[in-house]
């Protein structure tokens, strides 16, 4: 296991408030029994953003695919300029007929159809790979996921520096604009880029945020935000969306009252996961729940299923360990 104590110390100047997601660990099946645990240092500030009234999100009605997939597996090799190599897995759902577990094929042919693209992005001393569990589900439900391991906040980064979250969502902007210019790639030719959206972990949810705030990407439709909080104390902007935030109660790296202030400064159509007892990674008691409740989201909001909508609480109740406000 991964064990790194860091204390997400962004300069005075940017005005990030936030603390370290200081040990990033896999999520786990929920059969798994090694639940991750680390020490954690915290350092948690109040965030600047007020609460805000929602304006509805709407999206043009549809149906989710109502059968699951294999799941497919690439990776490429993106860059933002020649210091900011951002090598990227790509998780998609693939041709056949899914087996019972999610589990992937490398450079499998992708399925027929059109599906909607999600950028993931991974926490401090982690990497895209570790949330392949919960990535898999997603690509199985059909939605290709992208994951950069960014630069400088990576598991074992050759120049570690937890101040460069401020620089992700530029990087995520790149890798979707990358992926969007494979033109002549069969898994180009699946993804529908009308349909794009972003979540993200810990550090990754920080920079899943500021891609709807201080570096607004108008391409998102939806966001996920999972043991985050702000970026640079910045109001939400632009077009109006969908926002999920999931956070543990006993979150001791970011504080569940950061996460759950950041939710309601949200403008727009919003929902928050609350994880009962839950720290700040995903554990195996969570892992279903959390599964079953992003996935559902992501249908509703990418596709406009609205059963998927009317869902998301019977999937928040899985294993008895969530409590989900929604605000639709």
């Amino acid at each position: 296991m991964r064990r790194r104590t860091l204390l997400f110390s962004l300069v005075a100047a940017t005005g990030l408030s936030a603390c370290s997601p200081s040990d990033e660990a896999a999520p786990k099946p929920a059969t798994s029994s090694s639940a991750p645990t680390g020490d954690i240092m915290a350092s948690n500030e109040s965030s600047s953003l007020e609460p805000q009234n929602v304006t509805r999100y709407e999206f043009p009605a549809g149906s989710a695919p109502a059968a699951a997939f294999p799941v497919g597996r690439r990776d490429f090799t993106f860059a933002r300029g020649t210091d900011r190599p951002l090598p990227t897995r790509v998780w998609y759902p693939a041709a056949g007929v899914a087996p019972a577990s999610p589990a992937p094929t490398d450079n499998a042919a992708p399925a027929a159809g059109k599906f909607p693209l999600i950028l993931f992005s991974h926490g401090l001393t982690s990497v895209p790979e570790d949330f392949a569990a919960l990535l898999s589900r997603w690509a199985q439900a059909g939605f290709v996921v992208a994951g950069a391991a960014y630069p400088h906040t990576k598991y074992e980064a050759p120049a570690f520096d937890e101040n460069d979250v401020i620089n992700q969502p530029a990087d995520a902007v790149a890798v979707i604009d990358q992926l969007l210019a494979q033109n002549g790639d069969p898994l180009r030719a699946v993804i529908d880029d009308t349909r794009i959206a972003a979540a993200g972990h810990s550090g990754g949810a920080i920079t899943t945020i500021g891609l709807f705030s201080a570096q607004r990407d108008t391409r998102l439709k939806a966001g996920l935000a999972i043991a985050g909080t702000d970026f640079l104390s910045t109001p939400f902007t632009g077009p109006t969306s969908a926002m999920l935030f999931v956070h543990g109660t006993d979150d001791d790296t970011v504080k569940y009252e950061a996460g759950r202030t950041v939710y309601e400064a949200v403008p727009w159509s919003r929902a928050m996961l609350t994880i009962e007892g839950g720290g700040h990674v995903i554990e195996d008691s969570s892992f279903e729940a959390i599964a079953r409740t992003t996935t559902e989201f992501w249908r509703w909001s990418l596709y406009g299923d609205n059963n998927a909508r009317n869902r998301l609480p019977a999937a928040a109740a899985v294993g008895g360990v969530g409590r989900l406000d929604q605000e639709f």
